[in-house]
């Protein structure tokens, strides 16, 4: 008796349904043929039923990418966005979706792929469960569904789905290939897996396309290595539209493409997706996550684990519990440019070069602070330090960063201070430091500030942060030049 009360509220639901899509199917058929970013509105409530659907600029970015492929305009696409964005919704269910509905082309063909095989399968469901829904079928009757698995189905008009998983690639051909991480996060660090891995991109994915001419492959990832499959296609050429869009905006890595797009954050550290991940959860997902993970899932460059310019292993066993007697210290600011970016900060690294030659590092101070607080930092850090501790400070260019440079020495009055332009760019500065490291000469007094100067020692240049190695390098530079001897004769250019 309570099957069939279901199964009649069941018709009845169905019903309904139909008669409320036929009232506007119209407007909704042309809205969807409109745009890949209308069909994902329209259809969003028919897969999440029970969750609202959140916009974002870059799912209008992903969209407008997807089209100037099913336009001609572009057969080959590689998307790095971070995790939780709708990168598998948007590529592997609704776009297919799209293309065989509102699109007119049900005769396409899709080859889908995935590290697991419990993925392609999700979405395999997932785009099944769409196009044989009550909604799109009332809009798009021509799409019929005569074969059906969990991870394959066709239509009438010999336009199918097979997935399979990537390291199976071996077989049948797409109008579309569509590679949805190739990699987990685990075997992108094995250098044998990995290796596996882009070795079936390079020599198996060419050869899965209907037509070598027209038909498309979109690599949609998160970074994992340098090494990794997006790796691959930027370091070999590989002629992949590259869209790449970082949780946390960088000025100098912006994104711009051939169709015209550009991504439109304007200061750093501006967030991808606030409506979805608010500063406070992106911070809080930082944290246990660690340098390495953000760097290559949420803003996608990865760098080594064992480090870029730096590398890891040149700090062990280099830790130290106190400075030898008669080490020489300088300490070096590395001011935030702007306080417009909520993640710029202001570092001082305190180095000492010991009797015989060799360097340590004795401490370092981080501070988001602003302007005046800033100063205070500054001021209560020379305190602790001491009188023997010299000051290094950067001098920008132009009057007003001598006016500026100028006022830190007055208030540092009493310490030996001395402010002076820096010449050539972050990397340049860090490397005779870098070289020091390599060579062994460089020990790290035990602290809790250790771990995250490491880690931004080893994600150099690639990481977020830089200014605890710009104050390295700094610190570094002044301790090799004569020492100041007063705090009244040290802004270059004003006495």
């Amino acid at each position: 008796m309570m099957r069939l009360i279901r199964a009649e509220k069941a018709r009845r639901a169905a019903e309904a349904e139909r008669e409320r899509i036929a009232k506007d199917a119209e407007r909704i058929r042309a809205r969807c043929q409109s745009s890949l970013a209308a069909f994902v509105r329209e259809a969003w409530h028919v897969l999440e039923p029970g969750s609202d659907y959140v916009h974002g600029w870059h799912i209008d970015a992903i969209c407008t990418h997807l089209e100037a492929i099913t336009e001609g305009r572009i057969n080959r696409l590689l998307i790095n966005v971070p995790p939780g964005t709708m990168k598998s919704l948007i590529v592997s269910v609704f776009w297919p979706a799209w293309e065989w509905g509102p699109r007119g082309l049900s005769w396409m063909r899709y080859l889908t792929t995935s590290y697991s095989e419990n993925y392609v399968k999700r979405d395999s469901r997932r785009m099944r469960d769409l196009v044989s829904s009550e909604w799109y079928r009332s809009l798009w009757p021509e799409v019929a569904l005569v074969r059906s698995g969990e991870a394959s189905f066709a239509n009438s008009a010999t336009g199918f789905r097979e997935g399979v998983p990537f390291a199976s690639l071996t077989g049948g051909r797409g109008h579309r290939v569509l590679i949805d991480d190739p990699h987990s996060t685990e075997t992108a660090e094995s250098p044998a897996e990995r290796q596996r891995t882009t070795r079936i991109f390079r020599e198996s994915v060419p050869s899965r396309l209907v037509d070598p001419k027209t038909s498309a492959i979109v690599v949609i990832m998160q970074r994992l290595h340098e090494d990794d499959v997006s790796g691959q296609c930027i370091k070999l050429g590989l002629g992949y539209e590259h869209l790449m869009l970082p949780m946390e905006f960088e000025p100098e890595r912006r994104c711009r493409t051939v169709i015209g797009f550009t991504d439109p954050r304007t200061y750093e550290t501006e967030l991808l997706f606030p409506e979805r991940f608010p500063r406070e959860v992106v911070d809080r997902d930082k944290k246990p996550m660690g340098s390495y993970a953000v760097a290559g899932q949420f803003q996608q460059r990865p760098v080594p684990r064992e480090g870029g310019l730096f590398k890891r292993e040149w700090f062990e066993g280099k830790f130290i519990s106190v400075a030898p007697a008669g080490t020489k210290w300088v300490r070096h600011w590395d001011l935030a440019a702007t306080a417009k970016a909520t993640a710029a900060r202001t570092a001082g690294v305190k180095l000492g070069r010991t009797p015989d030659g060799r360097f340590i590092v004795g401490h370092v101070v981080k501070t988001q602070a602003e302007g005046n607080e800033v100063r205070k930092v500054i001021k209560a850090t020379a305190e602790a330090d001491g009188k023997d501790v010299e000051i290094s400070l950067p001098q920008d260019p132009g009057q007003a960063g001598k006016v500026q440079a100028k006022d830190f020495v007055a208030m540092l009055a009493g310490f030996v201070v001395k402010a002076e332009p820096e010449t050539g760019d972050k990397v340049t500065r860090a490397e005779p430091f870098s070289a020091q490291c390599e060579a062994g000469n460089v020990f790290i007094v035990l602290g809790d500030w250790n771990a995250d100067y490491i880690d931004e020692l080893c994600l150099f240049p690639g990481g977020s942060f830089k200014d605890q190695v710009d104050a390295s390098s700094g610190a570094f530079g002044r301790l090799l030049k004569p020492r100041a001897s007063t705090s009244t004769a040290t802004v270059s250019g004003l006495y």
